[in-house]
């Protein structure tokens, strides 16, 4: 890893001995650290964004798995937390932006932990897409004149897809001016939006459970389900809780932000995770149980956005849906800080095409500007595929999630090696003096199971189900989406290691003995 020696590294200024812990990994200290546990908490909670990622992605589970598909929910949380628990114990010893690249190059080697870094951060990059997406779920239910193009708004639909593209690239252009401005002010914004969203939610839960139609024993049933048998469901059903809980580990990318990073960023990896876990599993089970009708279509094309205005009344559900709008908004900036925060860290480290430009931060704000701008313009390009066809909303989607889930393994992975090694310290201290965070002995089983699971449902995610992504048939793109999409990633990604390496050795060779 090209990074600076400690003697190279500047003084840090001597009111935060935080600055000063970043010496350890060679580096000084250039972000501002200004967040404290709430905040370090909103990164993690607003990434997830429970509000935008179940509206966005309820009908489909729905429609895939019928009511049976609110028990992938209570697994996919386990097996994320046992993910997050390991990131924990990451977090509290390596307290570094760009949080899965540092990682998992220092748990394996450099070219591995770059790879994991590279398919991260393009994963991010779609993930901005797919959040500023869900706009069409919701701001067209409140009031039709969101509706831009053509007259329908499912999101399915070739005009609800084009607007679905326009609406996200006028998201795209607010979250980019905020993410250049201050960190304080993104600290602002995510706090507001954060806490706007958890009692959104909670409102939404009390409200749904107390409009039931039906009993919990509903979620027993498969009937209506676009896939055959229980098990066949699941696995598609598994798509909007798998979609949901993913980014907690923001709060690790805003360690160097963050003040305290190696008490707070395990804590609130966690609690973010755990919050947003229960709040959605609540909102999935309300939804099923207050919707008007399990078979007239609705519940499976227009979503929970259809049972609150229809529950709940036009009036109340439109306050609620204006409550996801800025949950959608907190979220798409939030996930294209974290990107910001990975292009950063590989940059810094010189690892990048143009990495002196990435890595430079401005001085008076505190931010990475030029990050900022990449992510958003190619977030913005990738919306464009929902003029080629609607199949795009759900591609763009599921690949979001499968490259996250390997680059999640990639730490997993090499963690799991390091411990049964016997080279994992479950020992040190955090700034109070307090231990670190640490799962102990059962550190093997819970990193093997984290593992195995990530494995097994990056694979589930990215089958290619010609019933699941090209329903209408004659686009083979599409149904091949998400394996076309990562395996140029890795091509182009061997393709600058390979450029690098000769420009390297030929810097070298002209260098006077």
């Amino acid at each position: 890893m090209t990074t600076t020696t400690p003697s190279d590294v500047r003084p840090d200024p001597p009111h935060s001995p935080d600055d000063r812990s970043l010496a350890e990994f060679g580096y000084r200290q250039e972000l501002h650290r200004s967040l404290g546990r709430y905040a370090s908490f909103a990164a993690g909670f607003s990434f997830i964004s429970v509000l935008t990622t179940v509206f966005q992605f309820f009908a489909f589970g729905y429609a895939f798995g019928g009511p049976v598909f609110f028990w992938a929910w209570p697994a996919v949380l386990l097996g994320q937390l046992m993910v997050a628990a390991c990131f924990a114990e990451l977090a509290a010893r390596y307290p570094i932006s760009g949080a899965i690249y540092q990682w998992s190059s220092r748990l394996s080697n450099l070219t591995f932990g770059w790879f994991a870094g590279w398919i991260m951060v393009i994963g991010q990059i779609v993930v901005v897409a797919a959040a500023a997406l869900a706009l069409q779920m919701v701001l067209p239910a409140i009031w039709s004149g969101f509706q831009l193009i053509g007259t329908d708004p499912a999101p399915t639909s070739a005009d609800g897809a084009a607007n679905a593209a326009l609406l996200g690239v006028v998201l795209l252009v607010l979250t980019t001016l905020v993410n250049v401005l201050d960190n304080r002010v993104m600290s602002v914004v995510n706090r507001v939006g954060v806490t706007a969203e958890i009692i959104g939610a909670v409102l939404i839960v009390v409200l749904l459970l107390t409009h039931s139609e039906r009993t919990p024993g509903i979620t027993f049933h498969t009937e209506g389900a676009a896939q055959s048998g229980l098990f066949g469901a699941l696995l598609v059903g598994s798509f909007t809780a798998a979609y949901v809980m993913i980014g907690f580990d923001s709060a690790g990318e805003m360690s160097e932000e963050t003040h305290h990073p190696r008490r707070t960023a395990p804590r609130t990896i966690l609690t973010a995770l755990g919050a947003a876990g229960l709040l959605g599993g609540l909102i999935v089970l309300g939804g099923l149980l207050a919707a008007p009708s399990l078979t007239d279509g609705h519940l499976a094309v227009d979503g929970l956005s259809y049972v609150l205005t229809s529950s709940l009344g036009d009036g109340v559900g439109k306050v609620l849906l204006a409550d996801v709008v800025v949950a959608i908004t907190v979220a798409t900036l939030a996930i294209q800080t974290a990107a910001c925060r990975m292009l950063f860290s590989m940059a810094r480290d010189g690892q990048l095409p143009f990495s002196a430009r990435l890595a430079r931060v401005n001085s008076r704000t505190g931010m990475p500007t030029a990050p900022a701008l990449v992510v958003g313009v190619l977030a913005a390009a990738l919306l464009l595929l929902n003029f080629a066809s609607p199949e795009a909303f759900l591609a763009i989607g599921t690949t979001c999630i499968v490259m996250l889930y390997l680059a999640y393994a990639m730490v997993t992975g090499p963690l799991l090696v390091t411990r049964l090694r016997g080279r994992f310290s479950s020992t040190g201290t955090d700034e109070t003096g307090a231990p670190l965070f640490s799962l102990g002995r059962w550190g093997v089983p819970v990193n093997a199971l984290a593992l195995l699971y990530g494995l097994l449902m990056a694979v589930n995610l990215a089958w290619p189900r010609a019933a699941v992504y090209d329903p209408a048939g004659g686009h083979w793109w599409f149904q091949w989406f998400t394996v076309l999409f990562l395996g140029v990633t890795v091509v182009a990604g061997v393709a600058y290691r390979a450029y690098k390496a000769r420009t390297t050795v030929a810097a070298e060779a002209v260098v006077p003995a």
